[in-house]
């Protein structure tokens, strides 16, 4: 059986307003619609998959995120064109609360793999590559 990719994402979050301010731009930029928005929980889709973020509850509201733990490493999302990376790299660093981990650069994961890495307000950390024609992708 083959999927169809990823239908979402899921990110708990310790302040939700803090990190819509976050996501909510970035989100825009990648032509994301959204579908819900409270006060404990945002969400868009677009670009066939949707991600969301949700308040952590009370007693997590202090941790930070720590891609070592088991559970999510890193997010990568992938842009259709290379220049993508460095518009994407350009408007991270202009998010609230985003440090961006490296800036743009190739990396030999796959033949022309391009890439920019940032992390949300929790820590969290987003990539963004982008890796000519289909790349390891068969479909």
């Amino acid at each position: 059986m083959q999927l169809n990719g990823i239908a979402h994402i899921q990110l708990a979050v310790t302040d939700i307003a803090r990190s819509k301010a976050f996501y909510k731009p970035l989100l825009e930029l990648f032509e994301m619609q959204v579908l819900i928005d409270t006060d404990t929980y945002y969400y868009c889709i677009g670009s066939r998959t949707g991600i969301a973020i949700s308040q952590v509850s009370d007693e997590h509201a202090d941790d930070r995120f720590d891609q070592r733990r088991v559970g999510l490493h890193h997010l990568c999302l992938r842009a259709r064109e290379r220049e993508q990376i460095d518009e994407i790299h350009a408007f991270a660093k202009g998010l609230p609360g985003a440090t961006v981990v490296h800036p743009p650069r190739e990396d030999a994961f796959a033949p022309g793999y391009y890439s920019v890495l940032f992390e949300d307000p929790d820590g969290i950390r987003i990539e963004v590559n982008h890796v000519p024609g289909r790349g390891h992708l068969k479909t």
